[in-house]
Order: C-alpha cells, then sequence, then structure tokens
C-alpha cells in the first residue's frame, strides 16, 4: 500500500534517514565507551546507550519503510477543480464568514500552524473530491461547523504557510 507524500516531504524523510545513519558509529562508540566500565548488570550508562541505540535502529527501519512505500506526488503539476491530495483549499465558514486556507500533505509533513493538514485528518477527509462552491460539514474539537469551498489550487512549498488552525 502506497502513502502520498510531496517531494519536500519525501526529501525530509531521506535526509532524517541519512542522519539516522550517521549517527550509528557514536552510539556504537557510546555501548563500547560504557562496557569498558565493568559491570554491565549495574552500569546505567550502558543500558541507556543501548536503549538509545534499540531506539535508533527502530526510527531507521521506519523510516526505510516510509521511503519504500511513499508515493511522490508534486502538487505543482496537478491541475483540476476537485480537492485532491497536495491541493491547496480555501473555506469560508458558513457562520463568521472567516476565511482559512490549508494544503493537504502526507502524514509525516502535515503541520496544522502552517495550514499543512495531513490527508488522513477529518478535514482532509470532508474536503476530498469537493469542488469550488460545495458546502462541508466538519467535525472539529469545537463542535460540527460548515464550510464552503471558495478556492481550490495547486503549486509547491512556496504557496504554503498561510493557513489557519481555525477548522
Amino acid at each position: 500500500m502506497k502513502f502520498p507524500i510531496t517531494p519536500r516531504g519525501y526529501e525530509r524523510l531521506k535526509e532524517e534517514l541519512r542522519e539516522a545513519k550517521a549517527e550509528r558509529p557514536r552510539v556504537a562508540q557510546e555501548i563500547l565507551e560504557a562496557r569498558e566500565k565493568g559491570d554491565l548488570s549495574e552500569n546505567a550508562e550502558y543500558h541507556a546507550a543501548k536503549e538509545r541505540q534499540s531506539f535508533l535502529e527502530g526510527r531507521i527501519r521506519d523510516l526505510e519503510a516510509k521511503i519504500g512505500l511513499a508515493e511522490v506526488i508534486d502538487p505543482a503539476k496537478l491541475r483540476g477543480e476537485r480537492v485532491v491530495f497536495g491541493a491547496s483549499v480555501t473555506l469560508a465558514d458558513s457562520n463568521s464568514g472567516e476565511m482559512v486556507r490549508y494544503t493537504i500533505v502526507g502524514d509525516d509533513e502535515s503541520d496544522v500552524k502552517l495550514g499543512l493538514i495531513s490527508i488522513s485528518s477529518p478535514v482532509a477527509r470532508a474536503l476530498i473530491n469537493r469542488s469550488v462552491g460545495d458546502e462541508v460539514r466538519i467535525k472539529t474539537p469545537g463542535g460540527v461547523r460548515g464550510f464552503e469551498i471558495a478556492d481550490v489550487s495547486f503549486g509547491g512549498p512556496e504557496t504554503w504557510g498561510v493557513g489557519s488552525s481555525q477548522a
């Protein structure tokens, strides 16, 4: 099963994997140094280093799996009037008229403060396959709210970061 991600998110995962792999020798050295301090059963430094190693190896496996299952989708190459992965969507609150803008991205690249919402979030799921003018009802922590889709556009990261966490 493939998971959508933007090119920017994909590069960030690859960079995190490179950094995690570069960390391996340092953690191995910590284990070696702690081992030299004697009795391993009472050696807190050794156990802490082994725990860091275990966490690091788990994270590397997780990142490798995510990268292997990634389906890179470049929003700048998309067109259309329907909301899909990578779309930037401007919503008008049905009650207040307040405008909010979100860009639908992969799970690992979401940041609501920047207006980047995960494809699997309730807001994104309510918007997918909708078009300009459609009314949507979105369950938020403050209750169900109504919005009208005011605009759907596509672009790269330069169009991101204009969102609001109002929804």
